[in-house]
């Protein structure tokens, strides 16, 4: 049972960390690293805010009714005159004021325009924004379709009861939008999915937007690959990943690496910073050292050396790819303790180098706003897979750091390497990527139990929800990533707009 006590937030340390700052040398004059501008490690630091705010323009469409005698001259619909849309401007602007304080992302809402003719419609489109958020009040289908982007996302609200009752809540269909089978009836290649409409629930709307924020921060993700990059089982997964989803790879050489290591080390003042920041970490509540300090001591070097990189190729994505092997004899620790650093700091950073995983992973941190963690996964048996690596993070939730013993790196017994301590009870989510394919299954489960078993150090048993016989067809030797919460629905509708194939377990 976890408690306040067991789960320290970044409050809890901020007299810590006025303490640890005020111990600090900087780098002097004729250091290697003078001048370098490698931010401070600090714990009671919020989880940084990461990725492009997300732009949408709603769009009001509509027409007016003229009344003719004897005649039915009006549709559907509560919105019959230019007054009665400006109500409802006025009603919408509120409820996108309302999503936008509620939002956990950065998200911008234009002020509403309005679409009485195609060629408004079309006059919309030619503005700066990410999403159309069409509200499909009344008017016909051409007018429906031209309001629907040609090349950027699309999003349908209708009116049942949270306003005046919308024309489109009872025209809109498969005639307009495409669906997941052949669509007979369709007489329109629209690329806006039955998935994209809405009826009256404004938390229907955050939960898309959430998913394409994420959608957006992955394609064109720069990211540093030290040492190269690759795929497990699959060789092609780096190229697929600039192809599919226009990613930046950086590739950062091992010999660079050395160079900056060698340096720092011979840095008194960076070498006092590191003990420093070790002192300032094991003084966290619920952190066990069970390696040698030193180890530790040179994890943080590797810290500020990974951010250096970082800052240097302006990305805040980073991979390591020989990470049990090339890096221990030139930083003599490990790189797993650095990586959670860098997670629970906010940024993005991976071990392996694995490019068949990280773009979920990319992509479940931006639509969760929380660290994820990479892992291998084991073959389920009632309802049961572990889930274990020896790199991890502990703010998970992107706030409270969960308790974690320093131990060493498994395969090599040395370095350190964080063995995190996950609620029971807690919820996740998974994303498992079927090799370099199209392809992706989510999931989602409960944590069970924390082992210690001879494997990775970071270890959970989680049960699994759903159809988990389903999941032993999909065992692959592979990794996964895990996030905090229930993010299943907004990945579905993501993977759509990727082009990727989605199934759920």
């Amino acid at each position: 049972m976890s408690c306040c006590s067991c789960h320290p937030t970044r409050r809890e340390f901020i007299s810590l960390a006025a303490a640890g700052t005020a111990a600090m040398g900087l780098a002097g004059a004729g250091s290697a690293w003078a001048g370098k501008a490698v931010p401070e490690w600090d714990p009671s630091q919020p989880l940084l805010t990461l990725g492009k705010p997300l732009t949408v323009q709603p769009v009001l469409m509509y027409i007016e009714s003229e009344p003719v005698p004897q005649r039915s001259y009006k549709s559907w619909g509560g919105i019959q005159r230019d007054h009665h849309a400006e109500q409802e401007i006025e009603r919408i602007t509120a409820e996108l004021d309302s999503i936008a304080k509620k939002a956990e992302f950065d998200i911008t809402f234009k002020p509403v325009k309005k679409a009485k003719t195609p060629e408004q419609a079309a006059q919309i489109h030619q503005g700066d924004h990410d999403v159309v958020l069409v509200y499909a009040a009344r008017g016909g289908g051409h007018l429906l379709r031209a309001c629907f982007s040609p090349d950027r996302h699309t999003v349908v609200f209708v009116r049942h009861r949270s306003g005046p009752v919308y024309y489109w809540y009872e025209a809109l269909s498969t005639r307009y939008l495409e669906t997941d089978v052949i669509n007979a009836d369709s007489d329109t290649k629209s690329h806006v999915h039955v998935d994209d409409a809405v009826v009256d629930d404004l938390d229907e709307l955050l939960w898309r937007f959430r998913a394409l924020y994420g959608v957006k921060n992955l394609l064109g993700t720069r990211i540093v690959a030290l040492g190269g990059a690759w795929g497990k089982r699959s060789p092609d997964a780096p190229r697929l990943c600039q192809h599919r989803f226009g990613m930046e790879i950086i590739d950062v050489p091992y010999e660079d690496l050395a160079k900056r290591i060698s340096s720092a080390q011979k840095d008194p003042k960076w070498r006092k910073k590191s003990q420093t920041w070790t002192t300032q970490f094991l003084a966290m509540p619920h952190t066990s050292l069970e390696t040698e300090r030193a180890f530790v001591e040179n994890a943080f070097l590797l810290y500020a050396i990974f951010k250096d990189i970082m800052q240097e190729h302006d990305t805040q994505a980073f991979t390591i790819k020989d990470c049990m092997a090339t890096v221990m004899p030139m930083s003599e620790t490990t790189a797993c303790l650095t990586l959670g650093l860098l997670n629970d700091e906010g940024l993005i950073a991976f071990c392996e180098s694995d490019f068949v995983v990280i773009p979920p992973g990319i992509l479940l941190r931006h639509i969760s706003g929380k660290p994820v963690f990479m892992h291998n996964s084991t073959f389920p048996h009632n309802g049961i897979v572990t889930c274990a690596h020896c790199s991890a993070p502990r703010r998970m939730d992107g706030d409270r750091y969960e308790p974690m013993r320093v131990v060493t790196h498994y395969e090599s017994e040395y370095g350190a390497a964080p063995k995190v301590e996950i609620p029971v009870s807690q919820q996740v989510s998974f994303l498992n990527p079927e090799y370099a394919t199209s392809r992706w299954v989510g999931m989602k489960g409960e944590v069970v139990d924390n082992p210690f078993l001879e494997i990775c150090r970071s270890q959970q048993d989680v049960k699994i929800h759903g159809d988990w016989k389903k999941l032993i067809n999909e065992v692959r030797d592979s990794h996964w990533m895990m996030v905090y919460g229930d993010y299943i629905r907004e990945c579905g509708y993501a993977s759509r707009k990727l082009g990727m194939r989605w199934e759920t377990v």
